[in-house]
């Protein structure tokens, strides 16, 4: 909850912090595994 994304999307959305909380997970879950998924691709090519 220390991060300034969060914030930003909780007041321009006008979401409670229990609201924002839970879609901020999820999408940091996301890209979180988006992006080991995509290392790891890489890492077979390069």
């Amino acid at each position: 909850m220390n991060d300034g994304g969060f914030w930003i999307v909780s007041r321009y959305f006008n979401m409670s912090v229990r609201d924002t909380l839970k879609t901020w997970t999820v999408l940091e879950t996301i890209l979180s595994v988006t992006g080991f998924a995509v290392a790891g691709l890489l890492s077979l090519v390069v």
